[in-house]
């Protein structure tokens, strides 16, 4: 068996074994807001006046973690659903554990700023400042971790939704801005709060010693880093 066998496989392997668990968390995910929504629905919609976010009220100041999990009808969850399984795929695929620490402080960073600059006397509800902080997070994940896939992933999801940018500035008509900014906000935080840490630096450096005695191209050239991206991913 080769160096390269040795070593790449383990890595491939591993990333498909976080990316099927990302996969059910979220599917899960989905299932929950989705039961939530039934009952929500079934008790008229008092669950999302009882758990709203009210600005200003430190009684409610816990409900910035429930809240994401309601809707005020069934267009808005359905609104919620598509970007929401994208975007939390995508930030989930590097590891599940890392996602729940995201989720908790994209919950939070949105929550308090609805609960701070949001008018008095409304309550604010629903899983679009998580959206907002999936994306933010996948958009800067690659500059924080240095991996040029998720980096490219980045881009090219920063391109396809940057009309979301619009719906979280000043003055948006119909929707939570200051929750989506919020979100945005703590998404792009998360990038930095969750990047990657790997405190095995021997291992590491056993890895990337291999890597440059199969690669003919010198470390640092785009071509070769996009090459040891692909074979960490066990496309090569």
């Amino acid at each position: 068996m080769s160096r390269r066998a040795a070593v790449v496989p383990v890595d491939a392997e591993r990333m498909v074994a976080e990316a099927r668990r990302a996969f059910f968390v979220v599917v899960g995910l989905l299932a929950v807001v989705w039961a939530v929504q039934v009952v929500n629905w079934g008790s008229g919609y008092e669950l999302g006046r009882e758990f709203a976010v009210v600005p200003g009220e430190v009684g409610r100041l816990p409900d910035v973690l429930v809240a994401p999990l309601l809707h005020w009808s069934w267009a808005h969850i359905e609104s919620n659903s598509g970007p929401l399984f994208v975007f939390a795929f995508l930030a989930a695929y590097r590891g599940v554990a890392r996602f729940l620490g995201l989720t908790v402080l994209v919950a939070v960073a949105s929550g308090l700023t609805v609960w701070c600059l949001e008018r008095a006397n409304s309550g604010t509800v629903g899983a679009s400042g998580l959206v907002f902080g999936y994306f933010g997070y996948v958009v800067v994940r690659g500059f924080f971790d240095r991996r040029l896939v998720d980096s490219l992933v980045g881009v090219v999801m920063g391109a396809s939704y940057a009309y979301l940018l619009t719906l979280a500035v000043p003055g948006t008509p119909g929707v939570s801005w200051l929750g989506h900014l919020g979100g945005l906000v703590g998404g792009l935080l998360g990038g930095w709060v969750f990047r990657d840490r790997r405190k095995d630096r021997k291992e590491e450096g056993r890895n990337e010693k291999v890597r440059k005695e199969e690669d003919p191209e010198p470390a640092g050239r785009p071509r070769a880093d996009l090459h040891r991206e692909l074979r960490d991913l066990g496309l090569l």
